[in-house]
């Protein structure tokens, strides 16, 4: 019963948007940002609810990079709205970067650090211990990364950077398709789901699918414009309500899913779910927002970047590399996680132009740091080789698998027929 309350309580709070939105009411700045807001909120809990258990039909680190995409939505949907908008209202240009910018920052500084504090409050071991095969998602974060090292250098992100970030997430993307479907552990609303026959749960399933696409979709609009009027009406700098509010209306549910994971025995699963939730806003949702942008114009165009945004971009990059190298021994700890939420935490309180410059330094000199330490070093090397040399391997095999199956196709057309 607590389930069924769950799952209608998300009902509740995400449709009756929809229906304002398709009957054209306005309410009003402050009550439409939070009206759309927590409809948003809703049909995200429930986006995850129907990933979560599609893990019963395909493969786990599929699933679980299927769940991330889909956390994810409301993000999407939210940035590509004003990378759309500044193609006419080039202040929106702004908005965009601080909403994808504000979505990692907050991943990465409160997410990855709240499963290791519930993993040792449950356990109190004091490192979370990542599987070999997590080096996939380090290695293709830590690639995107490198490259976005380029976008506050040159001001813009372009439709060549789109090709680049969209390109390794496809390689990442592709790479998770090849491992084999287990039987997942499913809690909550999921396990109701995942209870049901094959051919209901997945018809519920592709409805609640349904309804929250559309609510999310239907509330990106009117949310994000909400928040810009609710910032301009109560004097607060809608910059920061755009970088901030938005992505915690859209993070909550996946790192919610995640704390859920670990307080049942499978941190390593939720960190995986973050880990592929950061690819996906590194890599994807970057790159869609030039797409974007340029479909406005009606041409190919570059996102332009500000000063501000350009730093608040390099403070992202920063931040994002001290989280890969902090992880390649595959090993989260306690202190490291202490140092991602210190230096995030950090920066909400000196949010002013210089600060940023110098945050970013601070990660880029503890990066090094840990570049260093010898064996850290050698877990970066060894990490990146393994594994662009495994997917190599991989991408070969499939090559010459596909090779061999055209040459027997080839013999089989060519024999001649025999009518004894």
């Amino acid at each position: 019963m607590t389930n069924i309350v769950w799952i209608a309580a998300a009902v509740a709070v995400a449709a009756p948007a929809l229906v304002i939105r398709l009957s054209g009411i306005h309410l009003g700045a402050v009550p439409e940002a939070a009206l759309y807001g927590l409809a948003i909120l809703g049909a995200a809990f429930l986006l995850s609810w129907c990933v979560e258990v599609a893990q019963k039909d395909m493969a786990q680190a599929f699933a679980v990079a299927i769940l991330a995409l889909v956390a994810v939505l409301p993000e999407y949907a939210i940035d590509v709205f004003f990378a759309y908008t500044a193609a006419e209202r080039p202040e929106y240009a702004a908005y965009a970067a601080a909403n994808m910018t504000g979505a990692n920052r907050l991943l990465v500084g409160v997410g990855w650090p709240l499963i290791a504090v519930l993993f040792w409050l449950r356990t109190r071991a004091r490192a979370l211990s990542l599987r070999p095969e997590h080096r996939l998602e380090l290695t293709c974060l830590g690639l995107a990364t490198v490259y976005a090292f380029l976008l506050p250098l040159k001001g813009t992100i372009s439709l060549t950077d789109a090709a680049v970030l969209v390109g390794l997430f496809g390689l990442y993307f592709w790479a998770t398709t090849r491992g084999a479907a287990e039987e997942p552990q499913l809690a909550g609303p999921a396990a109701l789901l995942g209870r049901l026959s094959t051919r209901i749960r997945r018809s519920v399933t592709a409805a609640l699918f349904l309804l929250a696409g559309g609510v999310i979709l239907a509330a990106a609009e009117p949310f994000a414009e909400g928040l810009i009027a609710s910032g301009k009406h109560l004097g607060v700098d809608e910059f920061l309500l755009v970088q901030w509010l938005a992505p915690l209306a859209s993070e909550a549910p996946e790192v919610v899913i995640a704390a859920i994971f670990t307080l049942r025995g499978q941190a390593i699963v939720a960190m995986g779910a973050l880990l592929s939730s950061k690819i996906n806003q590194w890599t994807l949702l970057i790159g869609t927002l030039p797409v974007a942008y340029s479909v406005g114009l009606g041409r190919p165009g570059a996102l332009p970047l500000g000063v501000r945004q350009a730093e608040e971009v390099l403070l992202t990059v920063a931040q994002s590399l001290f989280a890969v190298v902090l992880l390649t021994t595959l090993r989260f700890s306690l202190l490291g996680a202490a140092a991602l939420f210190l230096l995030f935490a950090s920066q909400l309180a000196f949010p002013d132009h210089g600060m940023r410059l110098v945050f970013s330094g601070v990660y880029l000199i503890a990066t090094i740091g840990l570049l260093l330490h010898k064996a850290r070093r050698h877990a970066v090397l060894s990490v990146c080789g393994t594994t662009v040399v495994g997917l190599a391997k991989d991408l070969w095999s499939s090559v010459r698998s596909a090779r061999t199956a055209l040459e027997r196709y080839a013999a089989e057309r060519t024999k001649t027929p025999s009518y004894d």
